[in-house]
């Protein structure tokens, strides 16, 4: 416990801490843990405006186009966005809420079946072969139910994003994933393991804050949603911590917030929604409200 830290010190610390020195795409996706994705291109993807801050001669799209040569993964982690491959195998094999009819899962595996028979499939190819029709989406709309099954067998882990084709996702099978867990000590450990990536993305951050990341959470790991609670117990004890202005805030036990380090530049950005500085409402509120 921090007794002295103020609330200018950790708002430098917020601000120096996610505003690094650029670096290469694969070191920046790392260090962030996780960057949110989104497609839409007004004023431009969240994902390039996260990254152009902290990406060496970053242009729009490289990390679109680079995807394939780098050891990440498109995969859902408090929100849908890209993070390491280690980091995505530790949410999986992700068992779903809703459950599958057997009629879901005899046309799921006949898709698992094509896909592996042709390495990557483009969403195109499965509606031709398979004619599974339309549905209607999650925003009212209708699109092809092929390409709902496989952002299903993408969720469970089944499919893996291989590449993106002018935007649409490119699939392939995911092979290597280890078997469901069952020790406790080894899902706690998981756990753990993901809320520190929550942490190294947001920190620092108040205890509610802490609380709603690890909600969003459970739809990453949906299997150990009744974890949750016990997840926080835990990183409460073991994360840095202080309390400031009637707040408690966390942050790496590793880090020091107070240290002179943290020393943001001044140059002027701008920054989508979406970025780690802004993201989170309740702490912005608390910096400048």
């Amino acid at each position: 416990m921090n007794a002295s830290l103020t609330i200018e010190q950790l708002r430098r610390y917020a601000v120096a801490r996610t505003l690094f020195r650029p670096t290469t795409l694969g070191r920046a996706v790392r260090r962030l843990g996780f960057v949110q994705a989104d497609p839409i291109r007004a004023p431009a993807r969240a994902q390039d405006l996260t990254l152009r801050h902290r990406v060496t001669g970053y242009r729009a799209g490289d990390l679109e186009r680079r995807y394939p040569g780098l050891a990440l993964e498109e995969d859902f982690f408090v929100n849908y966005g890209i993070l390491a491959r280690e980091h995505s195998d530790l949410m999986h094999p992700r068992i779903a809420q809703r459950r599958w009819s057997n009629r879901r899962c005899r046309q799921a595996l006949a898709v698992l079946a094509f896909v592996r028979e042709r390495g990557a499939v483009h969403p195109r190819e499965v509606d031709a072969e398979f004619a599974h029709g339309k549905t209607t989406n999650w925003f009212g709309g209708s699109s092809n139910a092929s390409t709902q099954l496989l952002d299903e067998m993408h969720y469970r882990g089944m499919l893996r994003v291989v590449r993106r084709n002018s935007g649409t996702r490119v699939y392939g099978v995911r092979d290597g994933l280890a078997a469901a867990l069952q020790d406790d000590a080894a899902i706690a450990g998981r756990m753990d393991a993901l809320v520190d990536l929550v942490v190294q993305k947001y920190a620092p951050l108040p205890s509610r804050s802490l609380g709603y990341y690890l909600s969003l959470l459970g739809n990453g790991v949906p299997q150990w949603r009744t974890r949750r609670s016990d997840a926080l117990a835990r990183a409460r004890r073991r994360l840095g911590h202080s309390r400031v202005h009637s707040e408690d805030w966390y942050w790496p036990a590793t880090d020091n917030p107070a240290s002179r380090r943290w020393q943001p530049d001044d140059e002027v950005r701008l920054l989508t929604p979406f970025d780690p500085i802004v993201h989170d409402r309740r702490r912005f509120e608390l910096f400048w409200g």
